[in-house]
């Protein structure tokens, strides 16, 4: 039997992205025990919360690890639960980090697979750019490393394209009242917002945001908005709205089609929705069984004998490793009322 530590938020801020989470990778593992598993071995799951501090999601995994219980970790979770963790568990087990990240972390076993600035959010600000005229940025995000490293990144790599970014304000993670950030935002400096919110933090905002009538005049984009975050926030609230993110729902493509199939299939019409984050999900448990076949274990010492550049399929399509990255393609979704209508291809798996 493998075990693996499956981390996702269950309660909290992000706990609105748990059902999702919990469904992809449930799907997951059937489906990868109806065959091999990993490496010839059955999957089990061990669900840890982490919609708690990090340090308490930390110290359990930490348990988890100390007495074998686990022989990996996998899931979704905000970065600053990755930064606890790897200080606790770092070179230790496989970590596969299913978010979107602020770039490289070169913890021995730690596998970033989510979308990162360079695909992800600059050439989102592009586009923006070249459609709507948008040169002049407000961030808006959490207080943490994921958005103020990402604020940071952007900020500099902005700089000489035409566009910039004009402020930012970084709130407390449970926020529910954004009147002071809308205030500033409502003195016309900028022409769009930069969401670096999770999550029902991202709820209220947009919620808020459209009851100032902001809408009218300033683009959203964000990273981390996804159809849970529509649904909650309600079709007013989503005029203007647009998000950068390796899978919607109802992407499209041939793979992205053959998961949502097998997804509804599993869970029926009242399934969680379909999301970006759920499938990350998917996607990281998969990535183990990958790391399986090649190596023939998800031992932290079999990673020595994992050839460069590997490529898999996904959902997403197909998938190019780079050391612990991954490239992908990445598309840019415009919200119209509770869906996501794809507007382009912003990225490619080079």
């Amino acid at each position: 039997m493998v075990s693996i530590a499956f981390v996702v938020p269950q309660q909290g801020p992000t706990g609105i992205y748990g059902p999702s989470c919990l469904a992809c990778g449930e799907l997951a593992v059937e489906q990868l025990n109806a065959g091999r598993g990993i490496a010839g071995r059955r999957i089990e799951l061990v669900h840890v919360d982490a919609g708690r501090p990090p340090a308490v999601v930390a110290e359990e995994v930490g348990r988890l690890v100390d007495s074998g219980q686990v022989d990996a970790v996998a899931g979704w979770h905000i970065s600053a639960v990755r930064v606890a963790l790897t200080r606790r568990i770092g070179g230790r087990v496989v970590y596969a980090f299913a978010a979107m990240h602020e770039g490289d972390d070169d913890t021995p076993g730690v596998f970033m697979l989510g979308e990162r600035p360079v695909n992800q959010l600059l050439p989102a600000t592009h586009w923006i750019r070249e459609q709507h005229g948008v040169r002049r940025w407000a961030v808006v995000g959490n207080d943490y490393v994921y958005p103020r490293v990402t604020a940071s990144t952007t900020r500099k790599a902005l700089q000489g394209t035409g566009s910039s970014v004009v402020r930012a304000d970084f709130v407390a993670l449970g926020t529910t009242d954004f009147r002071p950030v809308l205030a500033s935002l409502e003195r016309g400096e900028v022409d769009g917002v930069i969401m670096l919110l999770m999550g029902q933090d991202a709820v209220h905002f947009n919620r808020q945001f459209a009851r100032a009538g902001l809408s009218d005049r300033l683009l959203r984009l964000s990273p981390a908005i996804e159809e849970n975050t529509l649904l909650g926030a309600g079709p007013g609230a989503n005029d203007g709205l647009y998000a950068a993110a390796a899978y919607f729902d109802g992407l499209g493509t041939i793979e992205s089609g053959e998961f949502a199939r097998e997804y509804h299939a599993r869970f029926g019409p009242w399934a969680p929705a379909l999301n970006a984050i759920g499938e990350s999900c998917y996607e990281a448990i998969r990535f183990l069984a990958r790391l399986g076949e090649l190596t023939g274990s998800i031992g932290i010492d079999a990673l020595g004998g994992l050839p460069p550049n590997a490529f898999y399929d996904s959902p997403r399509g197909l998938v190019r490793l780079d050391g612990n990255l991954v490239t992908q393609d990445v598309y840019l979704a415009q919200a119209h009322g509770l869906e996501f209508a794809i507007q382009d291809q912003i990225s490619r798996t080079a």
